[in-house]
């Protein structure tokens, strides 16, 4: 599972089980992809 952050949005790589869980799991951080990629 790899996540690669950039400039305008965030790629996931792995299989879709993984994909799935890690969303997930941002998603209890993090309510839009814009505030995930502004993270410092």
């Amino acid at each position: 599972m790899k996540v690669y952050r950039m400039q305008k949005g965030v790629v996931l790589v792995g299989k879709a089980w993984e994909v799935r869980a890690k969303l997930k799991e941002y998603g209890r951080t993090f309510r839009y992809v814009k505030d995930w990629v502004s993270e410092p």
